[in-house]
């Protein structure tokens, strides 16, 4: 039971981490595509 319960916390734990890091990675993109798109509208 408290190893079970150890593995979920450790996979909870992990799956937290994973869904932190895309959201990040989700958000850099979002950034840079808007920056793309700010730089062409100067230049138009």
């Amino acid at each position: 039971s408290r190893i079970r319960d150890v593995d979920y916390a450790a996979a909870t734990a992990k799956n937290a981490k994973n869904n932190i890091l895309a959201q990040a990675g989700t958000s850099v993109l979002s950034q840079a595509n808007a920056q793309g798109q700010n730089a062409l509208r100067l230049i138009g």
